[in-house]
């Protein structure tokens, strides 16, 4: 019998096909959970599933584009038809975009943003807390962003939709506190994946290869996304039963920082 944290929970998790979302399945699954690993793209998600059952887990895939309420509405009824019940929501799928300056993004391309990261979370949540209220409780977490907290220039869709993450999760955790079930979110800074466009070797990268990365910050490295599942990890579970509402900053110290732009170059 497995006695891990999560040992005979139910957790779905979105955008689990790689980056932090599959750093945060097999870890999930490691601590005991049955996972219902969720992704846009099947392939990724299909090797999420191999590498948890590899490792003695139990994993199911299923395909979501989170900004569908019918397809959020599948996966969530897949989670339980398979497993019987929904302990944990972790809406972690999101895209970044290009970086634009906010008088050049296409309109198109700031409402694909908002519906993916925004949107997709708020479905992934509302789908979820119909069936946690049913069975006396749950736990969702959202994945925000540093961009959430400070101003990045060339990010205005995606900072917009992250900040938004962050409120939101405050409204759902103080309307489910008495129903015992705990909202939380994640603000990742400097992660590698490819999400964040920083796949080569973190040593090697210069802080100008990344226009959002050009700023001060605290540790002189980017983090690895075990380092944000392992944060989900105590979200997750009942280590922190009297956590609700919060903010939790994974980021280097990216964030308490002033941001720190090169001086723009002189018209010719």
């Amino acid at each position: 019998m497995n006695m891990g944290k999560l040992a005979e929970k139910v957790a779905v998790i979105t955008g689990a096909g790689s980056g932090i979302g599959r750093a945060a399945a097999l870890l999930f699954a490691k601590e005991g959970a049955k996972v219902v690993v969720a992704d846009f793209a099947p392939q990724g998600g299909h090797e999420t599933v191999k590498m948890i059952k590899e490792a003695g887990g139990q994993a199911i895939f299923v395909e979501v584009n989170v900004s569908k309420s019918s397809d959020v509405q599948k996966m969530i009824k897949s989670a339980v038809a398979t497993y019987g019940r929904l302990d944990i929501m972790f809406n972690n799928a999101g895209i970044q975009g290009k970086f634009i300056m906010t008088a050049d993004l296409a309109e198109e391309a700031w409402n694909s943003i908002i519906a993916t990261n925004l949107t997709g979370a708020f479905l992934g949540s509302k789908y979820a807390i119909q069936v946690m209220l049913k069975q006396g409780g749950g736990v969702i977490i959202n994945t925000a962003s540093t961009a959430g907290l400070i101003g990045l220039p060339g990010m205005p869709a995606y900072s917009a939709s992250k900040a938004g993450i962050i409120q939101v999760t405050k409204v759902m955790a103080l309307e489910y506190a008495d129903k015992n079930i705990r909202v939380n979110c994640i603000c990742p800074g400097g992660i590698v994946t490819p999400l964040s466009q920083i796949t080569a070797d973190p040593s090697t990268l210069k802080p100008e290869d990344f226009p959002p990365y050009r700023h001060v910050k605290a540790m002189p490295r980017f983090g690895d996304p075990e380092e944000v599942a392992k944060t989900a990890l105590y979200l997750a579970s009942d280590d922190s039963s009297f956590v609700t509402g919060t903010v939790s900053v994974v980021d280097g110290g990216m964030s308490a920082g002033v941001a720190k732009m090169p001086p723009k170059k002189k018209q010719e």
